[in-house]
């Protein structure tokens, strides 16, 4: 965890340094188009998961009481 914070810091660090404000991207188009398209892959990602998981869960609690 201290190594993803110390990672982060340091990006952010490079992007003060290069004069790279994450303000002005978020708020472009451009950059609201890539959020919202961020944001749908994770929701069908979750939606995904939540619906083939507990299948594969049952089909592996069946198998193993198959083969005792």
């Amino acid at each position: 965890m201290l190594k993803l914070l110390f990672w982060l810091f340091v990006l952010f660090l490079a992007l003060s340094y290069f004069g790279i404000s994450i303000q002005s991207i978020v708020n472009s188009p451009a950059g609201q188009q890539n959020l919202a398209y961020l944001a749908y892959l994770v929701i069908t990602g979750v939606h995904w998961l939540l619906n083939h998981v507990p299948g594969y869960i049952q089909q592996l609690g069946t198998a193993s009481s198959t083969a005792a």
